[in-house]
């Protein structure tokens, strides 16, 4: 059972654990994915509560305090497994405080963004859930493998850029608005959709193996990962969109 999303790697299952242990459920990670979500969106509402006070310091400091957070804690979650059920909430509250500050200072140059960027990534979420269970896109060895790839390629691309961004050195990509990078954004955001494929049949078949209960709390992680990297990729493409 191999998964192409970094966050659900199969090399970090553990083949043995405790008898007495409940064993993993698709509807069990579902409610964990849930409650995940319900702690983000308190976190994207204070920090919009911030926002509307115009405390805009306030909302740059936990957006990016929110960034750096998320990424160590999923970095941490990633090698320790073990850690999830106890990192994964503070992580939702990190990412509601980033993604929250990101869609606000997204929403004030261009009006309604956010509520389609919202709509968008439920309708794609929705779609995929729904091409994976008729078997219209399977999670095959090849498929996975070539996600895979893929995936970390723009994991590498969006490390180097960060890196140069701090030394002042402009990205085309984050600075340009022509069709081209319009079109490896709409890529990258079909990328992580397809991820969502791999995401689905990491969880359907660890509760086909039974595996321990914490890995729904590492499947709802890994799934909210992805949510997070598609919102954030269709917020991008429609602000393109928009500026044109």
């Amino acid at each position: 059972m191999k998964s192409s999303n970094p966050i659900l790697r199969d090399d970090v299952i553990e083949n043995t654990y405790a008898l007495t242990d409940r064993p993993m459920t698709v509807s069990g990670t579902v409610n964990k994915l849930m409650l995940l979500g319900l702690i983000l969106m308190a976190a994207a509402g204070a920090v919009y509560y911030q926002f509307s006070l115009q405390h805009y310091d306030y909302v740059n400091i936990l957006m990016w305090g929110g960034v750096i957070v998320g990424f160590i804690l999923a970095l941490v979650m990633s090698f320790v497994h073990k850690t999830t059920p106890y990192l994964s909430p503070v992580y939702a509250f990190a990412e509601g405080a980033a993604l929250s500050g990101i869609s606000c200072f997204f929403e004030a140059a261009y009006p309604g963004i956010v509520i389609q960027a919202i709509s968008m990534t439920f309708i794609v979420v929705f779609a995929m859930a729904v091409l994976y269970k008729l078997g219209i896109i399977k999670a095959t060895e090849k498929f996975k493998a070539i996600i895979l790839s893929v995936t970390l390629a723009i994991g590498i691309f969006y490390l180097i850029s960060l890196a140069l961004m701090f030394f002042h050195i402009n990205i085309p990509y984050f600075t340009s608005n022509s069709p081209m990078m319009l079109g490896i954004n709409i890529l990258i955001a079909g990328v992580a959709a397809l991820n969502l494929i791999i995401d689905f049949d990491f969880i359907e078949n660890g509760a086909r193996r039974m595996l321990p209960s914490l890995y729904e709390w590492y499947g709802a992680f890994g799934l909210m990962v992805t949510i997070v990297w598609l919102y954030i990729e269709i917020l991008r493409v429609l602000s393109r969109l928009r500026s044109k």
